[in-house]
């Protein structure tokens, strides 16, 4: 684990999907600031987070919890994006488009938590 999170794919990934969630999150009504918006602002910080704190640590086990702990919040994310769409805070194609890439950083996970899986 001698690379930066910095060089992650998912961390870089995940920090870009922050930046969406953020912009979509701007037209959402006034009364949803401390709300469903930030709610929604929260779990999206917490991806990177997550997979940057897990990978500061001293062990695979380690990792492997943090980045578990990053699937959901990804999970929480998307749960709260279809509530978006349900009120019609955002549309169904921006909310097609956020959870098209939330699905691709899901794999992405997925296959990282794959290859540091821990020894049973």
């Amino acid at each position: 684990m001698g690379q930066s999170y910095r060089e992650l794919i998912a961390w870089q990934k995940a920090m870009d999907f922050v930046m969406h969630v953020y912009t979509a999150t701007k037209t959402f009504p006034r009364d949803e600031v401390y709300a469903l918006a930030g709610q929604l602002r929260k779990a999206a910080v917490f991806v990177p987070t997550n997979i940057a704190e897990g990978q500061a640590r001293y062990s695979p086990q380690e990792f492997h919890f943090f980045l578990g702990r990053a699937r959901g919040s990804l999970v929480e994310v998307e749960t709260e994006l279809l509530i978006a769409k349900n009120l019609n805070y955002i549309s169904a194609e921006q909310a097609e488009r956020l959870l098209d890439k939330a699905a691709e950083l899901g794999k992405i996970l997925n296959g990282l938590a794959a290859s540091i899986k821990p020894a049973a």
